[in-house]
C-alpha cells in the first residue's frame, strides 16, 4: 500500500476567465472544486493507477469535512487527524487567452504541539501497513521541518521507502536526514544548491552530489523538459513528448505517484522514470488537477526518452 501525508490539505478551486488582470473584475467561465493539497493530488493519481492508497494529514472545520468528503466520494481511504480551525482554500486562476495560471494559497490552520504529536503516533501506526511513503506539500502554521524530519526518520527505521516533495527551508532541512527520493524543480534546486546553476551539467552535477550525500534518488523536475534524475544505477535525463497542456498544476504530484507506484512494484529504475514522466505529462492534458486518463498516459509512454548521461 502507498501511505500519502498531506499535511496542509485544502479546497482547490480552479477559476477560468478570459484576459485576466489584477483589479478588474471578472465572470467566472468555468469553476471547479477538489479535494487539494499535494499529497492528495498523488492519492488521487496512484487510485487511479490501481494502487491500494491510504491519505492522511491534519484537516478541521466544514472544509476538512468538504475534504473528506471528496476522497470518500472518490474510493480513497483516508484517516486524517481532525483539529480545531479551518482547512484552507488554494485558487487557481487561468486565463484561457493567455494561456496564464495564476495562483492563490492559503497559509493554512493552526498546528499545536499536541496536534503534532497525536499526528506522528497516527503516522507510526499507519506505517505498518504500507511500503511506501509520499510526504508532500507546505506545512500549516505551528508546524517546521522537524515533523517532516521525525516521519522521515520512522519510516526509514520500518524501511519503508519515503518519497519527499517540498520546497525552501523546510527541504533544505528535512534532507538532512535522507529520504529515499526528492523531487525539487529547477527553481527549488537552486534555492537548495545556494550557487548559481546555469547550464544542464550544473543540474546534473548537483543531483549527484545529492545522490552520493545518501538520498538514494534525485529528481530534477525540468516542467515540459522532462526531468533529470540520479540514483544507484546512474544519471539519467528524460525527456516527454510535448502535449496540449490544459492545467499543470498537479504534474509534479502526478510524477511522485509514478515514482511511488514504480517503488512499490520493485520495477527498474528505467521503467519507473517513462512511468512517471508519462502519467505526468498525461495529467498536464485534463483540466482537472491532479488527475489523469490512462487511455492518455498509455499513449504517451512510448515516446517517453530516456537517456543514461552518467
Amino acid at each position: 500500500m502507498i501511505l500519502t501525508v498531506t499535511l496542509n490539505a485544502a479546497i482547490d478551486k480552479r477559476y477560468v476567465v478570459e484576459d485576466f488582470k489584477p483589479g478588474a473584475v471578472f465572470r467566472i467561465k468555468e469553476c471547479s472544486y477538489s479535494a487539494g493539497g499535494k499529497g492528495l493530488n498523488v492519492a488521487r493519481v496512484a487510485s487511479i493507477a490501481g494502487e491500494d492508497v491510504l491519505a492522511t494529514g491534519f484537516v478541521g472545520g466544514h472544509a476538512g469535512n468538504y475534504i473528506i468528503e471528496q476522497l470518500e466520494a472518490q474510493g480513497i481511504a483516508n484517516d486524517f487527524l481532525h483539529i480545531s480551525g479551518e482547512s484552507r482554500s488554494c485558487i487557481n486562476i487561468y486565463d484561457e487567452i493567455n494561456e496564464t495560471q495564476t495562483e492563490f494559497l492559503e497559509p493554512g490552520l493552526y498546528v499545536t504541539d499536541e496536534n503534532k504529536e497525536a499526528m506522528l503516533n497516527k503516522y507510526k501506526h499507519l506505517l505498518n501497513n504500507c511500503s511506501v511513503v509520499a510526504i508532500s506539500g507546505s506545512v500549516p502554521n505551528g508546524v517546521d521541518s522537524k515533523l517532516y524530519k521525525d516521519m522521515i526518520t520512522s519510516a526509514k527505521q520500518q524501511n519503508k521507502k519515503v518519497l519527499l516533495d517540498t520546497s525552501g527551508t523546510i527541504l533544505r532541512e528535512a534532507i538532512e536526514v535522507k529520504p529515499s527520493l526528492i523531487k525539487p524543480n529547477t527553481d527549488e534546486i537552486k534555492l537548495l544548491a545556494g550557487r548559481e546553476l546555469v547550464e544542464e551539467k550544473d543540474l546534473i552535477e548537483l543531483t549527484e552530489e545529492l545522490q552520493a550525500s545518501g538520498i538514494e534518488i534525485v529528481v530534477i523536475s525540468c516542467g515540459a523538459d522532462g526531468s533529470i534524475i540520479a540514483c544507484d544505477e546512474g544519471v539519467y535525463r528524460a525527456y516527454v513528448p510535448e502535449v496540449k497542456a490544459i492545467n499543470t498544476v498537479g504534474c509534479g504530484d502526478s510524477m511522485i505517484a509514478g515514482f511511488a507506484i514504480g517503488l512499490r512494484k520493485n520495477m527498474k529504475m528505467v521503467d519507473i522514470i517513462k512511468l512517471s514522466s508519462a502519467i505526468s505529462a498525461a495529467n498536464a492534458m485534463r483540466i482537472e488537477t491532479g488527475f489523469y486518463l490512462k487511455e492518455d498516459m498509455e499513449a504517451i509512454l512510448p515516446h517517453v526518452k530516456v537517456l543514461k548521461v552518467k
